[in-house]
């Protein structure tokens, strides 16, 4: 017999969810922290361009790990909550003493990459188990991740 949870899926298939989206939180929670050290650590005559834009986007990485933890505890699962339980986890890396800006904003494309790769597999996912509100938030995400992957590669071709 299946079992349904709070919101009317089934258990075991939600299940399936929680895990793409608890390795999902953990690439966001690195993605994050790398973020914060390009920010902190960029150097070079596109200082403050660089400086500004790496905060908008660790304040937007910030938020969509407030809703991936709460889409988790939604579908009846448990978030990870530790950076031991992110790195074991996660498959992007941690980046660290990168103060050029070319190669801080490669490296943010190389990440946006692998997330919109694991956003896309959700939305598969959810769709085949009926998980609409899993559905709404990752297309909007997909979607977001697109653009920003578009206007960095435009920014990173203007030489």
């Amino acid at each position: 017999m299946k079992t349904k949870n709070l919101i009317g899926l089934d258990s075991e298939n939600a299940q399936q969810v929680v895990n793409l989206l608890n390795e999902l939180l953990a690439n966001y929670q690195i993605y994050y922290q790398n973020l914060r050290g390009f920010h902190w650590n960029v150097r070079g005559n596109r200082f403050f361009v660089l400086h500004a834009k790496f905060e908008e986007l660790y304040n937007d990485a910030i938020e969509k790990v407030d809703e991936i933890a709460e889409r988790i505890l939604t579908l009846g699962g448990v978030p990870l909550h530790s950076y031991a339980a992110y790195t074991k986890v996660a498959t992007l890396k941690a980046k660290e003493n990168v103060t050029d800006g070319d190669a801080c904003l490669r490296a943010v494309v190389e990440d946006v990459q692998v997330l919109l790769k694991q956003e896309r597999e959700i939305l598969s996912v959810a769709a085949e188990i009926g998980d609409d509100g899993t559905q709404d938030v990752f297309s909007s995400y997909v979607s977001s991740q697109e653009k920003l992957l578009w206007m960095l590669d435009a920014y990173l071709n203007q030489k």
